[in-house]
């Protein structure tokens, strides 16, 4: 895959090498060739790479599989070097996975790190991943369609393998992706702000064999919601004993739907405060319904996951009349009625097999909550 055009290059920032600025005592979890996953997520019957008690924090590093893929050559000294990238530019886990692992054809383009077990998780529990800092590991990245999963696939001019280098630059103290607008680049560039993401955060599956990281579900995985920047809290309902969590997929800006099929693909580096929130108190929420969901920024926010998008959005506004009739001991009606006046309801993404839609209950429209221990985990979040 060639990008669309190139562009003038220089290196906003250092690249964060593996293991470069991790302070003594820290629990960090790096990108091990031997270890990662690609295009699967971990099972029940995976080990754990780290395990830490509920509560403890964790560096995390993610790499991207973009200038990794086979149609980019599976050189990303190369790919990244021939669009100006040095060869300290390039992360030195991703030039360790792309020389020693090998893409299933079958497989999701996700470089997975993890599992890490929670001691003591169980089913019925939720997990807390509260994202406490994300650090952009390389000043570039690049934004992708293939396979013809992009919304407009089958469009004439749209089909195809293709994607766009996209270099990082600083402007008033803030970070902002370039992308040129024309192959001649007589048109100028789109310069757009970057709010650094993990499209991927999940817990294993109760499965015997590992599932694709392409599709999104009840376990979180490839949810891609752009809202869940540093402060954010999502919450996940445990699978498998210890849960076995698992980061990846980091982008540095998305739209909502993600509609030609990639963000702004590019490294990170995580820092999370996972929590475990006991059956016995999620059993006074949502009970058995429970699902994917966050806390971010003020706002309570649900999701729906179907291969259908009427259904994604039919499952999300459900989850939201649970969310709050559980959290403000609303009338299921009357929270209904407020969604329709008050709450968004948006599409998270639409390319990845599973469509996913996500809400926005504004916090400050309610008062202090349920006298609930559920309602006290969720809303001590927000």
């Amino acid at each position: 895959m060639n990008p669309l055009t190139k562009q003038d290059y220089t290196a906003a920032f250092p690249a964060l090498q593996p293991g470069s600025g991790i302070a003594p005592g820290t629990v960090y979890v790096p990108v091990d060739p031997g270890e990662v996953l690609w295009g699967r997520l971990p099972g029940r019957t995976d080990t754990a790479v780290a395990t830490i008690a509920p509560g403890s924090r964790v560096v995390i590093d993610t790499i991207s599989h973009e200038g990794m893929l086979e149609d980019q050559g599976s050189d990303p000294l190369r790919y990244f070097g021939n669009h100006g990238v040095t060869h300290t530019e390039v992360l030195e886990d991703t030039i360790a996975v792309a020389a020693r692992r090998r893409h299933e054809p079958d497989a999701g383009p996700h470089i997975v790190t993890g599992p890490i077990a929670i001691d003591g998780a169980r089913p019925g529990d939720l997990l807390a991943v509260r994202i406490d800092d994300l650090t952009m590991r390389a000043p570039y990245g690049v934004v992708s369609t293939r396979h013809g999963h992009g919304v407009l696939a089958g469009r004439p001019g749209f089909d195809g393998d293709y994607g766009q280098f996209c270099g990082v630059h600083a402007r008033e103290d803030r970070w902002f992706g370039v992308l040129p607008l024309d192959p001649t680049g007589r048109a100028g560039n789109a310069v757009f702000p970057l709010a650094p993401f993990l499209g991927i955060i999940g817990v294993a599956t109760d499965t015997g064999t590992r599932v694709n990281s392409v599709p999104p579900g009840p376990h979180g995985g490839n949810i891609d919601i752009k809202l869940l920047t540093v402060g954010a809290t999502l919450f996940l309902p445990v699978q498998v004993p210890d849960a076995l969590l698992y980061i990846g997929d980091p982008h540095f800006a998305q739209g909502d739907g993600e509609v030609a099929l990639t963000a702004f693909e590019a490294p990170l580096r995580a820092t999370l405060t996972v929590d475990v929130i006991p059956a016995s108190d999620v059993a006074g929420g949502f009970g058995s319904r429970v699902g994917p969901f966050a806390a971010a920024h003020g706002l309570l926010i649900p999701t729906g996951m179907h291969a259908d998008l009427n259904t994604a959005l039919e499952l999300c506004v459900g989850h939201a009349v649970d969310l709050v009739t559980e959290l403000f001991e609303a009338d299921r009606r009357q929270a209904y009625l407020y969604l329709s006046a008050a709450a968004d309801f948006t599409i998270s993404q639409a390319v990845d097999q599973v469509r996913g839609v996500h809400g926005a209950v504004r916090r400050s429209d309610f008062g202090a909550g349920a006298d609930t221990q559920f309602a006290r985990h969720i809303l001590g979040r927000v």
